[in-house]
């Protein structure tokens, strides 16, 4: 940014916008000020006219060469917001997506508010969906896990910062350090793009941990692990829920009937395309789950 810099906020975020030229310019160049300012946006509706400090204004300046340079916002502001929560994120976890949230409609819809359901988020990350299934489930015995150390000082402050202190958080890769542990409804959103593909080189996603992308030749690698494994740790009439790409349902479906679970079905994201796909393991669950 030049140093003829604009001398009031509203002008420096139009200067801002201009400076990121793209289709959301406005909007990330805003969440930047924000951040740069640390304040909300109702002051800031209120404070455009204010002059600009020059600690703010170097502050800024930078946001927006990071952003520029393609950092994603959510690693830039070490903020995301998912479900009804703000949760901090960093490089170490995946960003939260919008259509993970689908994933946590599904598991609530199966988990009866008024009984002590035990649930495993895998490979929590940030601890966005674990979170969200305890915020709406107070009765509900939540553990997540996740084979990254750094992740999981994440999802802990998470935990932490909302008073959600009853998540268990546990390191390990996968179900592996859930031995003897079973649960009436396992989610996860694990790794589903297929190594090399072009899209992890753009965008976003060539900021994220490739080890929470990418999962072999076909996506699949580490569904079908969570697959193998979930019947020895799922109560009867329990559930396995996983997120996958657009075009995986069909293949998630069959993984999940090869492996004995019935009703094995998916479900769409708010795109309309192919996100979920869920299976219920054989028996009459004890704790009501749907």
């Amino acid at each position: 940014m030049k140093t003829q810099s604009p001398e009031r906020l509203d002008a420096l975020l139009r200067h801002g916008a201009a400076q990121l030229g793209s289709d959301a310019a406005r909007f990330e160049a805003e969440l930047l000020l924000l951040h740069a300012l640390g304040r909300d946006r109702a002051w800031l509706f209120a404070h455009g006219s204010d002059p600009v400090e020059p600690t703010v204004h170097d502050a800024y300046a930078a946001l927006l060469a990071r952003r520029a340079a393609g950092e994603p916002i959510a690693y830039i502001t070490g903020r995301r917001g998912f479900w009804t929560l703000d949760l901090r994120v960093g490089p170490a976890t995946l960003i939260p997506r919008a259509e993970t949230e689908r994933l946590v409609e599904l598991a609530l819809d199966r988990l009866p508010a008024d009984t002590p359901a035990r649930v495993a988020d895998l490979g929590t990350g940030s601890g966005a969906i674990a979170l969200a299934i305890a915020s709406e489930r107070p009765l509900a015995q939540v553990v997540a896990t996740d084979a990254s150390a750094a992740a999981l000082e994440i999802a802990q402050a998470n935990a932490r910062e909302h008073g959600l202190g009853q998540v268990r958080f546990v390191h390990g890769d996968w179900l592996a350090p859930l031995a003897g542990e079973r649960f009436d409804l396992i989610a996860s959103n694990p790794p589903y793009i297929e190594a090399g593909d072009a899209h992890l080189t753009r965008g976003d996603l060539r900021f994220e941990p490739a080890s929470a992308l990418a999962s072999g030749a076909d996506g699949l690698d580490d569904i079908r692990r969570i697959v193998a494994q979930a019947p020895a740790h799922l109560r009867p009439g329990g559930w396995l829920l996983l997120e996958h790409g657009f075009d995986q349902g069909e293949a998630v479906r069959a993984l999940l009937r090869e492996a004995g679970f019935d009703q094995a079905r998916t479900e769409q994201d708010l795109e309309h395309r192919d996100r979920v796909s869920l299976g219920r393991w054989p028996g009459q669950s004890q704790q009501g789950v749907a």
